[in-house]
């Protein structure tokens, strides 16, 4: 039984086995699994300012998955789910060709005014990021046999095999009059571009300025490429990117400062002109760079 209380959100997330991850390869620990999956619906839930709920499980089991790899999985979720203050209160289970999971994720505000959308951004506002990205393009690199496994690149697959939803940060920056919000699953490149288009805007942003993870620089020393490729082309960072007006600036550094939290960074700022985003090197030269897309 769910006691409804204001506004509810939802937030629908699934990984699929052979797109998301291989079971029993890097970041293919069932615990692994179980806490992205619940990780990154909860993000959705960040990018809103919402207060975590329950949350709906759905395995989707191969033939031949041990029910001991079945319940590790849900151990690594609900690991998460108590550590946030998630309860996991339903769910199902039925057979698949390979692995499924599939969440989906509550979250409650007293009221509508309280939550924050994509829509929101205006010309003047600040554009800032939350904690640091390209954990997860690093680790793929990695895993994929691209850039060595050194001890340099370990924080990265750490990183990307545990990421932690932004859920205290996407409160306090909604309480802080942020105008638009979104999650860092898909990369900065594409999931910035999101904004821009919901609030028809041109969002610049400044690529040597963004917070790099560890491990990242060296992985992209050894993919020769510049690191701002991996932080702003990789997804599943689950960070927040933001639009707040200029005045909020110092509100928000001093919240996101506090207890611990992820801490900001602020890449660029939101102009008038065609909706979309315009990326700058370190020289003010025009970058064309993408992040994932959904393409069936």
């Amino acid at each position: 039984m769910v006691r409804a209380s204001g506004v509810c959100v939802t937030s629908v997330d699934a990984m699929v086995e052979g797109t998301h991850f291989r079971l029993g390869e890097g970041l293919g620990e069932p615990a692994e699994i179980g806490h992205r999956a619940l990780a990154g619906a909860l993000s959705d839930l960040a990018a809103m300012g919402a207060r975590p709920g329950e949350a709906y499980v759905v395995l989707g089991l191969p033939h031949g998955i041990s029910e001991h790899r079945a319940l590790e999985l849900m151990r690594g979720a609900a690991a998460l789910a108590s550590r946030t203050g998630t309860r996991i209160a339903g769910g199902d289970v039925v057979a698949a060709p390979v692995l499924i999971v599939s969440v989906t994720a509550v979250g409650w505000a007293d009221e509508a005014d309280r939550l924050v959308t994509r829509s929101g951004a205006r010309p003047g506002d600040l554009v800032g990021v939350t904690g640091t990205l390209g954990a997860a393009a690093a680790a793929l690199a990695v895993m994929e046999g691209r850039a060595p496994a050194a001890p340099a690149s370990t924080p990265a697959l750490e990183r990307a095999a545990a990421p932690e939803p932004r859920l205290r940060e996407g409160q306090a920056l909604a309480a802080h009059g942020v105008h638009a919000m979104i999650d860092l699953s898909d990369g900065l490149a594409t999931d910035a571009g999101h904004l821009a288009a919901c609030s028809g805007v041109q969002l610049e942003l400044r690529l040597p300025d963004l917070p790099l993870a560890g491990g990242v620089v060296e992985v992209a020393d050894a993919l020769g490429v510049e690191p701002w490729r991996l932080a702003a082309g990789g997804g599943e960072d689950y960070e927040l990117c933001f639009c707040a007006p200029s005045e909020c600036r110092g509100d928000v550094e001093r919240a996101l400062r506090a207890d611990g939290s992820a801490g900001v960074t602020w890449i660029g700022a939101v102009r008038e002109g065609e909706p979309g985003i315009v990326m700058l090197d370190a020289s003010g030269r025009r970058v064309e760079l993408e992040g994932y897309e959904h393409r069936w």
